[in-house]
């Protein structure tokens, strides 16, 4: 089974930087997709997909960079120039193979999250 864990998160005055990081581990072989989204709706942060073509909320493009290591299975999300407004719980997903039960199979899973309040 592949376990989804966020670490990074705290608290950071506006104008600061913050780095969550993101990894997935347990029987993956293959991450495809890896983002991360905030908030109970979980609204698109950034995204990092196959291919290492990404897509970023409007509001954070120019601020925040994704990035992944395929061969740990791990991700980043670099958030600089943060505002109040980017407070919120952030989530990790991640997509794709693992080898569990003697079988390549999809995984699609959701992290618990992170807190990241930025305090003016």
């Amino acid at each position: 089974q592949v376990r989804v864990v966020e670490s990074g998160g705290g608290v950071v005055q506006t104008g600061g930087s913050l780095k969550l990081s993101c990894e997935a581990s347990g029987s993956a072989v293959k991450l495809s997709r890896m983002g991360w989204y905030r908030g109970t709706a979980r609204d698109l942060v950034a995204v990092m997909a196959d291919g290492e073509t990404t897509d970023y909320a409007h509001s954070v493009k120019g601020r925040f960079t994704v990035s992944r290591n395929n061969a740990n299975f791990t991700g980043w999300l670099q958030m600089t120039s943060l505002k109040a407004d980017d407070t919120d719980v952030y989530f990790c997903h991640a997509a794709g193979i693992e080898y569990r039960n003697s079988a390549y199979r999809a995984f699609d899973e959701w992290g618990y999250g992170t807190q990241v309040t930025v305090s003016s």
